[in-house]
């Protein structure tokens, strides 16, 4: 399988469906890049995502990750006229058991694309205008803030296309904004809703003017997380998602767990330090 990502001489990866790039110490910004396609998804987007939030949560220069995307819509969602590529090769196979299998790699590899803001370390921040639509939504409910622009809209659209959304908005949506009944609503009917909608019951946390009012502010707010703890953050990360589906006793004990060495960091000593001194505390790379 491939995703005809390119490399750099230098060790970077540059992506044909993404554009990456370092506005800030710390601070990376990762672009959905088919704006002539409307950043639909296809095969190579799965695929690249994957690959590029796999390589920042490894990376110790970034700490933050900024999510948006080039040209007039976020999202327009699942590429179909790609998908209908998935169709040709079923078509080639005869047998049932075949075809399923086929289906499942596929669908596991979309699940795991979309998966990867939320198993990344690093606090993941959408910065959404325009259509968000399908996959979009999926995408942007496995990132940990999510803020918008006014003309922003959303919609979960699988019904529309004949399909049960499956890689991760029916797990998530219904997580974030902490409504049943909505969730069932949205899914069930595909309606579209604006970013009034969306603030009010919880999908974005913010809504700027414009789409670069709020690309700064995801920027800004992704440096102000960048000037913490690498260790504090990740950790908070890590006990949040673990959280969510737990106890919170057991959520408890999986946070002692983490802290009885993570208050052994000179992450913990240095930014005692500095709270004591009102200093700015400064932190190695993790």
């Amino acid at each position: 399988m491939s995703s005809n990502i390119l490399h750099k001489h230098d060790g970077e990866v540059k992506y044909n469906t993404l554009n990456v790039t370092t506005p800030k110490q710390f601070v990376y910004h990762v672009e959905l890049h088919r704006p002539k396609k409307l950043n639909a998804f296809n095969k190579d987007m799965f695929v690249e995502i994957k690959k590029c939030f796999e390589n920042l949560s490894t990376n110790p220069d970034c700490r933050v990750v900024v999510l948006s995307a080039a040209g007039k819509h976020f999202t327009a969602g699942l590429d179909l006229a790609d998908a209908m590529k998935m169709g040709q090769e079923l078509g080639a196979v005869d047998d049932v058991a075949r075809k399923g299998t086929l289906l499942e790699h596929t669908i596991k590899l979309y699940q795991d694309s979309i998966s990867s803001l939320e198993v990344c370390p690093k606090p993941v921040i959408t910065a959404v205008h325009s259509a968000c639509i399908g996959a979009g939504v999926d995408l942007i409910t496995a990132a940990d803030i999510r803020y918008c622009s006014e003309d922003a809209f959303f919609c979960v659209k699988e019904v529309d296309i004949g399909m049960a959304a499956d890689v991760g908005v029916l797990q998530r949506l219904q997580k974030v904004v902490g409504n049943q009944s909505l969730t069932r609503e949205l899914s069930y009917t595909a309606r579209r809703f604006g970013a009034a909608e969306a603030n009010s019951f919880g999908l974005v946390s913010k809504i700027y003017p414009t789409k670069e009012a709020c690309v700064e502010g995801a920027l800004e707010l992704a440096t102000t997380i960048a000037e913490k703890s690498p260790v504090a953050v990740q950790a908070t990360k890590a006990n949040i998602i673990y959280s969510q589906s737990r106890t919170n006793q057991e959520g408890l004990d999986h946070i002692r767990q983490t802290n009885k060495l993570n208050l052994q960091s000179e992450d913990f000593a240095n930014a005692a330090l500095a709270a004591l001194t009102k200093e700015q505390p400064t932190f190695s790379k993790l």
